[in-house]
């Protein structure tokens, strides 16, 4: 039988009782980091009464685990979960640009478990050949909140729809289950089985890669989706031939946000994204 969740209040109350300061402490702790919080806030976190949700909040209880002396996510990870009907999370076809075509692809493959596995950091790896798209080697560390996960769906969406999709290969902890296709929509669905059912609380890195074959696609952005949040999201692309001009998109409930990247020596950007989602994180180049 799986053990309930620990609700974030609880926790809290505990590490806030057992570091044996005042919430008026923890605030003059929190407000040397510029980090600002009221009393009432912090009050209520600790009795319950709201959670964390928008980002800045979200931003202070990474800072006050630390004031608190806890384990990095011994808070955060209890709220993503949890935050189910809110705006930190979304559906499966979110951010997508035709969610139904998504929803009808998506159900020929097993996602009951997406819900409950915590993204703790996820980084991609994109190689770009001359102007074309080569691949895309995918990391992740996930952590079941119950008993039974024991698989992870990625989903590839192209802009194009008249080339062909990539080949999925496994690379580390994970083989290959059911693969859906759909050419004419640019989609490819599949997933990547564990080597066992997680436990509770525990913990598996996967990897994968999309590779495609000569003459590559031309190469022109990359994105995660993000329906959940990520606690780290690392977005890596090397180039043989520098772009003219590249820029970082980021897309969530606050907006859209972007700015200019350099590409640096060894002909590569590199983006970091914490506490990140749901949303959508990229990178836009123009040759």
């Amino acid at each position: 039988m799986s053990l309930p969740m620990p609700d974030f209040a609880d926790v809290l109350r505990s590490a806030v009782a057992a570091r044996g300061l005042s919430l008026e402490r923890i605030r003059s702790h929190l407000d040397r980091r510029g980090v600002s919080v009221s009393l009432a806030t912090l009050s209520y976190w600790q009795t319950g009464r709201s959670r964390p949700e928008r980002r800045a909040s979200l931003t202070a209880v990474t800072h006050l685990e630390e004031v608190l002396e806890l384990e990095i996510g011994a808070l955060s990870s209890l709220l993503a979960p949890a935050l189910r009907g809110s705006r930190r999370v979304a559906g499966i076809s979110a951010f997508w640009p035709e969610p139904s075509v998504i929803e009808d692809v998506v159900g020929g493959v097993d996602t009951r478990w997406d819900s409950r596995l915590t993204r703790i950091s996820q980084h991609d790896r994109v190689a770009v050949a001359g102007r074309g798209e080569r691949s895309y080697v995918s990391r992740q560390v996930l952590r079941a909140e119950e008993d039974g996960p024991d698989r992870w769906v990625v989903i590839l969406h192209l802009d194009e729809h008249d080339r062909a999709l990539p080949a999925i290969r496994p690379l580390h902890n994970c083989r290959l289950g059911r693969v859906v296709t759909r050419p004419s929509e640019g989609l490819l669905v599949a997933e990547l089985l564990f080597r066992a059912p997680l436990r509770r609380g525990q913990t598996v890195i996967t990897e994968h890669a999309l590779e495609n074959t000569a003459p590559y696609p031309l190469a022109t952005n990359y994105s995660r989706k993000f329906r959940r949040p990520v606690h780290e999201y690392v977005l890596e692309v090397t180039f043989d031939e520098p772009p003219r001009s590249v820029r970082r998109v980021e897309r969530d409930a606050e907006g859209e946000r972007t700015a200019g990247v350099r590409v640096d020596e060894g002909g590569s950007v590199l983006g970091v994204a914490l506490r990140f989602g749901p949303g959508c994180y990229g990178f836009e180049w123009a040759w």
